[in-house]
């Protein structure tokens, strides 16, 4: 950093370390079509979860807990019980608990925390205290435990001396001199015009103070301009004009170039605004040292305005903040993107119209210094328009405020007489004023618990009136963040125990423990939670086939560049940067047929410009073309709307026509010589050691089955901007598919065999590795170089194809009971032809759900979870503790699934939450933005985060880990590994640990380490099959056993 001779940070420095920190607070999504999950509040991870939570609600004003009302249906709906609740108080409060209530013999504290979280225990406004008092018949008949609710009331009020307590608002105007004594106290300057300017920087800008002043949004006037910009700069290929010179200049730069010819005919309505662009720096650093100085903000202010200047706009702001951290993101097409050059602008169209705001207001240029001398000498107006435009004065205050505002002649007396009024309703019964007991907030909340603990008239009477005060403090110390963390634990705790439970009564009865025999066939595919029920319905069809499950890139990073790919992409996790590169290309001996496939794709690329970029981009062409294609496009639209699957098979069969299939092969091998990064392919040893590593990973170092498949995943769906989001995690958001194919080319080289063998791990001649792709959208099946399955395994093969569609169909079957338009119950085949009808339906917000559900993750054998119905909720990860004695397997493990299952989880955590704010809401308006993003409608922010459509059925809760691992181990593993202490330490996620000896279970508490779990005396739901777990329930089922074949035959 720049430092000046007085040791501290100059102007550019300090603006400089200002964007660094930036990006800790800013969303961190890429690109739409490169949708990664990852923890939305990524920036404050490295805190505990609660006080991050905290610091962000704090510094954005979002909550991140479900609402009150949401956990208080789960209590009615058994969801969170009366020992769940118990247990999360006890944790939180200890001793506390048991200590007696004041004036209430008998009762203790817990009483008074259980009647907070049960009930709406919160301040009232005078209207609404008026209106119970006077008009609610409920109120008036209504009956508590111990009497009727007036006389407790009464009781309380008496007891409280609350005077007037049945004063409406508007009879504040006829109060007697006397009254008028006692509830004037002297005004303070709290909220003095110097305290209030003084927050400007941390807690508010130029638009914040104008908002609180005037009403009025100077964002709604700058966004389209800096959206028009922004989307020129960021645009990947939708845009037909773009900003001149903006990949030689920068945004900043060519800008300010294009002022002097491009300037908005608004303008011209603005304030100086040719002298303000024409003094201008070069760079835009400087630009924004000289904004923030002309408005006279104090530098040690200024990072603090700064951040809150970019999360008014939080979308454009993470977007360009993520380019500029991505250079490379863009192959061949590079754009400098530099947040510096977004905020610079940002800064100069805030001055402009502040500055005609001001001067036409106050007749003050947009400087603090100047505005705040103003409202010193105007401190009556000051009042007035802070109270006015914050929302709080009653109806006939509000309409005196407008009236005085709106009139063009507005007299100081007339600002004085309206802020007296003010204040004399400030300091009445009926207003909310701290350190004064009052009706609306120290009575009605002390009636409300009175109530609700059953207290009956005669005890509050007999009460000291300090007694029953001495109640507050106690609650308002357990705050709104408090209460939701308490309902938040109980929650998870009762989905915990459940799922702990279902392992614990499951010890035993699972399958392929130490694989004594041969599986028939072994089948791979994604961690991902989705593909527990495919899994589960393949095991049960089939006893004798053997399910395993990993990271979906299955142990081999690359960047993989397919035959119609314009560049190359990596299948990875994103913590992972691969160094090897992949290509599929054409199969040696069908240049003919590769050269007609090239041909058909650029004929349909050609066809697609017409119809999609001509049309829309020139004038004289577009008419022609559109009364041309129009007939085509119409029926097209039909067809799509009216009879979507029929419309979908026939593109499918005109494409294929059009674009003729080619036969590849993965170019993966490389020559033993080559550089270590960044080469094309693997060399015989990386191979070896890549499929080694991922088969000792996954406890498939013995025991081998004629056939192992490889299922990656990906997903299909019409008019979806998030498909991407539906896609591997564990592939950088991206298709499995290409890793699949992989690993099972490598894995059936004889050279990669013969040197595994010398490894320990002898994979028999007679095995053979298939890799496909599994559609979780359609549920279809793609396979990879079928055509080289040996001739003696083709009936193998064929046996395993079999299985996996009847499988599949099965599973379809089990996800459509959440589909409200699925026409649940149905069979099998008809399920699966829904959802092949969902991915291919134009109109479907919800062609699946996604992630959706996803609670926990098993990393041990599939015996101990195989066998009980976990309703596609668990991320199944295969590791067996008997290959790894120190754990150097399962650290891997942790590190690499670890965060791709939090990233998820953490993302449909907080979408679900508060999808308006941390999720980006309702599909229905979305509009496609340069390819990048989505907006709503054509001038909002950029909405990042998950879709309402696939968080609708989430359950918001952080993920229960249980690996099956000695509790030494783990300890070992999570002290040298900070990335672990962050995530569990930091309780981002739970860890559990199961013995693989005895089946003991242990719970992690990040103080006390792993303490033993106590199963409960019960007995879990035996049922037949996986169709009778889930039998009538259109809801989350809780964990039920599965009864289990006697015989593999």
């Amino acid at each position: 950093m720049a430092m000046s001779v007085t040791g501290e940070l100059d102007p550019r420095g300090i603006v400089r370390q200002a964007l660094e920190h930036l990006d800790h607070v800013l969303p961190g999504q890429a690109p739409i079509h490169d949708f990664v999950h990852h923890n939305t509040l990524h920036g404050f991870q490295h805190l505990p979860f609660e006080q991050a939570l905290a610091e962000f609600t704090e510094l954005t004003g979002i909550d991140c807990y479900l609402s009150a009302e949401q956990f208080r249906e789960f209590y009615r709906q058994q969801r969170i019980t009366d020992r769940d609740l118990d247990a999360a108080l006890q944790q939180r409060f200890g001793s506390a608990l048991t200590e007696p209530l004041a004036g209430y013999p008998g009762a203790t504290q817990r009483e008074l925390y259980r009647a907070v979280l049960l009930h709406d225990i919160q301040v009232i406004t005078p209207q609404q205290l008026a209106w119970r008092l006077r008009e609610s018949a409920e109120f008036a008949s209504e009956t508590c435990g111990c009497g009727p609710l007036p006389e407790l009331w009464q009781a309380v009020s008496a007891k409280l001396e609350l005077p007037a307590a049945e004063l409406h608002p508007e009879d504040m105007l006829e109060l007697s001199a006397e009254q008028l004594d006692d509830w004037l106290p002297q005004m303070d300057d709290a909220e003095s015009p110097a305290r209030w300017f003084g927050r400007v920087g941390d807690g508010r800008t130029w638009r914040g103070v104008l908002l609180a002043l005037a009403g009025k949004d100077i964002l709604d006037s700058v966004r389209p301009q800096l959206i028009r910009l922004c989307a020129s700069l960021l645009d990947e290929g939708l845009a037909a004009w773009r900003l001149p010179q903006r990949q030689e200049l920068g945004l900043y730069a060519a800008w300010r170039q294009a002022l002097e010819y491009d300037a908005l005919p608004l303008f011209h309505d603005l304030d100086d605004w040719r002298g303000i662009t024409a003094r201008l720096p070069e760079q835009p650093l400087d630009a924004i040292v000289q904004q923030l100085q002309a408005m006279a903000l104090p530098a040690a202010r200024w990072e603090g305005y700064l951040r809150r200047l970019a999360l008014e706009l939080p979308g454009w702001s993470g977007l360009v903040n993520w380019r500029q951290r991505h250079p490379d993101y863009r192959e061949g097409r590079p754009v400098p993107v530099d947040l510096a050059d977004y905020l610079a602008i940002r800064l100069v169209l805030d001055r402009l119209y502040a500055q005609a705001l001001c001067r036409s207001l106050w007749h003050s240029p947009a400087q603090l210094d100047r505005l705040q001398a103003y409202f010193e000498m105007h401190r009556a107006e000051f009042a007035v328009r802070r109270a006015l435009f914050a929302g709080e004065l009653p109806e006939y205050l509000a309409q005196a405020a407008q009236q005085v505002l709106s009139a063009a002649d507005s007299s100081r007396q007339a600002w004085q007489t309206l802020a007296e009024r003010i204040r004399t309703w400030r300091h009445s019964p009926l207003a909310v004023t701290p350190n004064r007991v009052n009706a609306c907030d120290h009575g009605w909340r002390l009636f409300s618990l009175c109530r609700h603990l059953a207290l009956a008239p005669d005890t509050v009477s007999a009460m000291d009136k300090s007694q029953l005060l001495a109640w507050l403090p106690i609650v308002d110390a357990f705050d709104g963040q408090q209460r939701a963390m308490v309902w938040l634990d109980a929650y998870e705790r009762h989905y915990r125990q459940e799922l702990l439970q279902a392992l614990h009564a499951n010890r035993g009865r699972g399958r392929w423990r130490q694989r004594e025999r041969r599986p028939q066939a072994q089948v791979f595919f994604c961690m991902d939670e989705r593909e527990e029920s495919f899994r589960r319905h393949l095991e049960e069809l089939n006893p004798a086939v053997e399910t395993l499950g990993a990271a979906g890139f299955f142990g081999v990073a690359m960047d993989y560049r397919g035959l119609d790919d314009h560049h190359a992409a990596p299948l990875c996790p994103v913590v992972v940067t691969p160094a090897h590169r992949v290509e599929e290309i054409g199969l040696a001996g069908s240049e003919d047929a590769l050269t007609a496939h090239r041909a058909g794709l650029n004929r349909a690329q050609i066809l697609s410009d017409w119809l999609y970029q001509t049309l829309r981009r020139h004038l004289l062409r577009a008419y022609p073309l559109l009364y041309l294609f129009a007939p085509l496009k119409l029926a097209r639209l039909l067809g799509k709307t009216l009879w979507p699957d029929l419309q979908y098979r026939l593109e499918q069969a005109w494409q294929t026509r059009l674009v003729p299939a080619a036969p590849t092969r993965l170019q993966f091998s490389a020559d033993a010589a080559a550089p270590a990064a960044a080469k094309p392919g693997f060399n015989d040893a990386e191979q070896a050691q890549r499929v080694g590593q991922f088969l000792r990973t996954t406890g498939l170092s013995y025991g081998f089955a004629r056939i192992v498949a490889i299922l990656g995943h990906g997903s299909t769906s019409q008019n979806n901007p998030h498909e991407a989001a539906h896609d591997c995690g564990a592939c950088g958001g991206r298709r499995g598919g290409p890793n699949a194919r992989l690993f099972a080319a490598m894995a059936n080289r004889p050279q990669v065999r013969a040197l595994l063998a010398a490894q320990g791990i002898a994979i028999p001649d007679d095995t053979w590795f298939v890799g496909g792709q599994h559609d979780t959208c359609s549920d279809a099946i793609d396979w990879y170089d079928a055509d080289l399955v040996p001739a003696a395994l083709a009936a193998d093969f064929a046996r395993l194809q079999a299985d996996l569609a009847e499988a599949d169909r099965r599973a379809a079957a089990e996800r459509c009971r959440r589909f409200a338009s699925s026409g649940y119950p149905a069979a099998p085949w008809a399920a699966f032809r829904h959802v092949q009808r969902r991915a291919a339906d134009l109109s479907q917000v919800r062609p699946e759900f996604g992630h959706a559900t996803n609670a926990a993750a098993f990393i041990g054998r599939r015996a101990a979870t195989q066998g009980v119905f976990f309703d596609r909720r668990l991320f199944l990860i295969s590791y067996d503790p008997t290959q790894d004695g120190d754990g150097a397997i399962l650290e891997n493990i942790l590190l690499t699934a670890g965060p791709v299952g939090a990233g998820i989880n953490l993302e449909y955590y907080f979408s679900t939450v508060n999808n308006d704010r941390l999720g980006c809401g309702t599909k229905i308006p979305h509009n496609v933005t340069g390819l990048f993003g989505v907006m709503e409608g054509a001038a909002s922010d950029l909405r990042t985060g998950l879709p309402l459509q696939m968080v609708e059925i989430h359950e918001a809760m952080r993920l229960q880990i249980v690996v099956e691992a000695k509790t030494e181990v783990l300890e070992r593993i999570y002290g040298r590994q900070a990335a672990l202490q962050e995530l569990v330490g930091g309780g981002w996620v739970h860890l559990n640990a199961v013995d693989p000896d005895d089946g003991r279970i242990f719970l992690f508490d990040r103080r006390a380490g792993f303490v033993a779990w106590q199963p409960e005396p019960r007995e879990l739901p035996l049922r037949d099959d996986s169709a009778a777990c889930y039998a009538g329930q259109t809801q989350a089922v809780a964990p039920m056993l599965v009864r289990q074949p006697e015989t593999m035959e």
